[in-house]
């Protein structure tokens, strides 16, 4: 058993912590971008659609089961990494995959979700936005699992958007856990993706990209979203994220459609628009991401929201003036979501909320004893992640037990705080503690220490909370 101390305590303080609907151009008129706009059904028109389909399609709206919120928020979540429970026994392959995983919680992705969907609707905002991977690892019963409670959520008059994440779609890694072994599962499709989500934002949107799952989806207050398919799973799921050459031609066009249409823009994405970290930077940011940039920028689009690194973190471009918010994993400790407050280009604030599975356990009268103080349960089970980490690779270092511990602590603390947006609040201390000296001269050169020196030289904010201007 791993010692916590009064880092741990430290830690655990500080992360608790109006326009009309889209309407169709006439066909006459000889303003306006070419873009065709096509009244149809697309229910039966899952995925990518072929270039004959036509670039954009606009089906009959329906007015939701209850009167539409007049909260003006924006709820916006990543990287809940849902699993059926059909899919496990919860024996020792699924706990397996819980304990020696990255710090997700999957043995209370169920709890979490439904806390947090209870709060979404609770708070009624105009919108719930899910950023990708929304499964564990691309399990079609599993999209189909969410797809379910996120129909409580429109019924509440609630309209939620979706994108896929790396994780989603023909995900090899898709499997149940039986007993002792782990089971192929069906893989999710792109076709099945935009059929299972097709109410969710496929359906109703503006305009779909003929070569990939992005499309254009308006929000009540008639702010345009962007929402833009960075996975690459042609060949499998691949971790990295691109923009194919054929969406930026599609991008283009939609632009223009909003320029001409005089409507404000937020673009999305799962990975990363800039480089938020320098040592996830391969994986995580967008290829060729400076293109991207430059082509938002020049119509004007200055808000990118994205997820991925299950890191709370946001930054910006100032030789574009474009401000990405990354919100951090909802499955990994301090579960958090974002609550963006949007009023056009430059003007927003955002916050971070946690999810208080407490309080939803306790109305559901739930008896697991780690949902009583499931905040305090979620920091000490990703710092254990941590320090179990900077343990195996301290192993090789001439160092004493006792310092190995230390410094495995002092990582391992410095971490739950980044992963919260929160190491500004323990900067000094780290710096200040012999531990961070052992780093220093030891370990420099391991990627552990590296990452270290990365949190420590990052932190120079709250990463929760952001306001423009």
């Amino acid at each position: 058993m791993k010692r916590y101390g009064v880092w741990f305590l430290l830690a655990a303080a500080a992360v608790l912590g109006g326009c009309s609907a889209y309407h169709r151009q006439d066909a006459q008129s000889a303003a306006g971008p070419e873009i065709e706009i096509v009244e149809t059904e697309t229910a039966g028109q899952p995925g990518p659609v072929s270039p004959d389909a036509g670039a954009a399609t606009v089906p009959a709206l329906e007015m939701p089961e209850t009167e539409a919120s007049d909260n003006p928020e924006i709820l916006i979540a990543s990287d809940i990494h849902y699993l059926a429970k059909e899919l496990t026994d919860f024996g020792q392959a699924f706990q397996n995959v819980s304990d020696q995983g990255d710090g997700k919680l999957v043995s209370y992705v169920w709890e979490i979700t439904d806390a947090f969907l209870n709060e979404v609707i609770r708070q009624r905002p105009q919108a719930l936005i899910l950023l990708g991977d929304l499964s564990l690892e691309g399990e079609r019963s599993s999209h189909e699992a969410l797809a379910q409670k996120l129909r409580n959520v429109e019924n509440a008059g609630i309209e939620v958007a979706v994108l896929p994440g790396n994780h989603d779609i023909n995900n090899v890694k898709a499997a149940g856990y039986k007993g002792g072994e782990s089971v192929p599962a069906e893989r999710t499709t792109p076709e099945d993706f935009a059929s299972i989500y097709g109410a969710f934002g496929y359906e109703e949107a503006i305009s779909r990209d003929p070569a990939s799952l992005s499309y254009l989806y308006e929000l009540p207050d008639g702010t345009w979203l962007l929402m833009l398919d960075s996975c690459q799973y042609e060949d499998g799921a691949l971790i990295g994220g691109m923009i194919r050459t054929e969406t930026y031609e599609w991008i283009e066009e939609v632009l223009d459609l909003a320029w001409y249409e005089d409507r404000q823009v937020i673009a999305a994405a799962h990975h990363n628009l800039l480089d938020e970290s320098r040592i996830y930077e391969e994986n995580c940011t967008i290829e060729h991401s400076e293109e991207l940039q430059r082509r938002l920028s020049d119509w004007g689009v200055s808000l990118f929201l994205s997820g991925h690194l299950h890191v709370q973190h946001y930054k910006r471009t100032e030789a574009y003036e474009i401000d990405e918010i990354v919100t951090g994993s909802l499955i990994m400790s301090p579960c958090l979501y974002g609550v963006l407050e949007y009023q056009g280009p430059g003007v927003f604030d955002y916050h971070t909320e946690r999810a208080d599975v407490s309080a939803w356990a306790e109305t559901e009268s739930n008896p697991d004893v780690n949902l009583q103080d499931f905040a305090s349960y979620a920091d000490e089970f990703l710092q254990s992640i941590f320090y179990r980490q900077a343990m195996e690779a301290l192993q090789q270092e001439e160092l004493s037990e006792k310092e190995r511990a230390d410094m495995a602590e002092l990582y391992a603390i410095a971490n739950v705080y980044a992963v919260a947006g929160r190491a500004v609040d323990l900067r000094q201390e780290v710096m200040e503690a012999p531990a961070y000296d052992l780093w220093q001269n030891f370990a420099r050169t391991s990627i552990q220490a590296m990452y270290l020196n990365e949190i420590i030289e990052d932190a120079v904010c709250n990463y929760n909370v952001l306001q423009r201007p």
